[in-house]
């Protein structure tokens, strides 16, 4: 069993989004430890967030399964260009979609230069996200509302819409959700909220889309160790993050990998409209 760091950390904070290579310790992505079995070969995967956290590490395990990637995210280019680098390596493509997703016609031509360049959308993972912390209804502005909302539920809805008229028999739509959805910290309210709108859709959608052979399912993850916890927590929460689940630490963003992964494969074919829980043991019902 992996010896992955706990808490406390080093008291850090970063502008949002923020970038792995900043963070104390540097998170595990499976750069050194994923090993490919080709579960995924042939297959074209588009991923948005893929340039850090659980994404990043997504991409890293995708590609080295064989898979093509295109690659959204908002502007960290460096990160984006590691993680390029890391596919490249694998011996496959990426194309980096570097834009704000949740802006409607932005999600519409990421899903337009994917086909334009790999011809079709077989796996379309929906993970960039956006939160922020406040302790008072008052202090939410109606922007920081909305943009939550855009980016976190708007932009699944607009980037399904434009990927499904180019998926096949097979394809796989997997979302990430959180154990916010479940058990919602009040802290985070817009971002929890949105989660639990993440559940009712993929709940819907994959109902809506079995008939076409296209499956949907959502992941969960409790606490992650991405650039989204200094870039949205004060430094004194950061230093303490996850102490509070029963493995007394966050997961790595490696640990979420193997869930996406087998979400997506053929061999999963009868899986769909489901949730997979990576809580640290935390209960999730």
């Amino acid at each position: 069993m992996n010896d992955y760091p706990k808490p406390p950390f080093p008291e850090q904070s970063q502008d949002l989004p923020g970038s792995f290579q900043k963070m104390r310790p540097r998170p595990d992505h499976g750069e050194k430890s994923w090993r490919g079995a080709g579960r995924l070969e042939g297959k074209v995967a588009l991923i948005t967030g893929g340039d850090s956290g659980i994404g990043r590490a997504v991409a890293i395990a995708y590609a080295r399964e064989g898979a093509d990637l295109a690659i959204a995210y908002l502007d960290e280019s460096e990160d984006a260009q590691d993680t390029a680098a890391i596919v490249a390596e694998a011996g496959r493509e990426c194309l980096l979609l570097p834009g704000d997703l949740g802006d409607a016609g932005h999600c519409r031509d990421v899903v337009a230069r994917t086909v334009e360049k790999f011809g079709r959308v077989d796996i379309l993972v929906n993970n960039a996200a956006h939160q922020m912390k406040f302790d008072e209804l008052g202090d939410i502005s109606d922007e920081e509302w909305r943009r939550t909302f855009a980016v976190n539920i708007d932009a699944m809805f607009y980037l399904s819409k434009a990927a499904v008229p180019h998926m096949s028999p097979g394809a796989a739509i997997i979302n990430t959700a959180s154990i916010n959805a479940d058990k919602p910290n009040p802290t985070l309210l817009a971002y929890a909220t949105t989660k639990g709108a993440i559940q009712n859709l993929t709940a819907g959608l994959a109902q809506m889309l079995a008939e076409k052979g296209i499956r949907v399912n959502a992941v969960a993850p409790g606490p992650v160790w991405t650039p989204l916890i200094p870039a949205s927590f004060p430094p004194e929460d950061v230093a303490n993050f996850g102490e509070k689940y029963p493995m007394k630490r966050p997961a790595q963003p490696v640990e979420l990998a193997s869930s996406y992964v087998m979400l997506a494969e053929p061999m999963s074919s009868y899986v769909s409209g489901a949730t997979i829980a990576v809580t640290g043991g935390m209960p999730m019902i």
